[in-house]
């Protein structure tokens, strides 16, 4: 049994996301720092914080509204981590390897998501 949101493999990889967004985000322009840097930091950090919120409250059916939102959150990253590229502010290489963390992330989102459902059913 999942004492803390902590011990969440999907959260922690979340965590390692947006640590990753910190680093890269680093060497984009000063003109975006309250433009695509602020809002990818903003949508990264909202994803695990989002897992924490939905595990700590007290039903599933309130754990799946903020897991949707964590999901909708990586989308935006996902996004904006392409705008970055085409931008010229990261390269293919981070792009591709933000990309397969992106695919990650969703992917374990997913099954605990699919997981859930099952007990509100």
């Amino acid at each position: 049994m999942i004492k803390s949101f902590k011990e969440l493999r999907v959260w922690q990889e979340a965590i390692n996301l947006v640590t990753d967004i910190y680093q890269v985000t680093q060497n984009f322009p000063k003109q975006e720092m309250y433009g695509l840097t602020d809002q990818v930091r903003r949508a990264a950090v909202s994803v695990p914080s989002n897992i924490a919120e939905g595990h700590q409250r007290g039903s599933t059916r309130q754990y799946l509204y903020f897991l949707a939102i964590a999901r909708g959150s990586l989308g935006e990253v996902e996004t904006q981590v392409i705008l970055g590229h085409r931008l010229g502010y990261i390269d293919a290489e981070t792009e591709k390897r933000l990309s397969d963390k992106i695919l990650q992330v969703g992917g374990m989102l997913g099954g605990l998501i699919k997981a859930l459902r099952v007990r509100v059913k």
